[in-house]
């Protein structure tokens, strides 16, 4: 099952620019690592998410899980303290 991501936040004016379907895990970890600032400035394409160091160990982790799990997101710290 999939999601749609909106490479640029809705409420960044992003709801008519391009979107990508994402499973529920990675979509969940993207918003949990990052702000919708950091996701409209640096991180809007797929190419720079997936070179991003935060995700990239996160992908590296959920592929070799099952692909049934949903795993427990947290918030980065840096966006729990906001």
């Amino acid at each position: 099952m999939t999601t749609e991501h909106h490479l640029v936040p809705r409420e960044k004016e992003g709801s008519s620019l391009p979107t990508a379907a994402l499973c529920i895990p990675c979509h969940k970890q993207i918003h949990a690592l990052f702000t919708n600032e950091q996701l409209e400035q640096s991180l809007n394409t797929i190419a720079a998410l997936r070179e991003n160091k935060e995700m990239r160990s996160f992908l590296k982790w959920i592929r070799k899980q099952s692909p049934t799990t949903l795993p427990r997101t947290r918030k980065s710290r840096h966006l729990q303290k906001r």
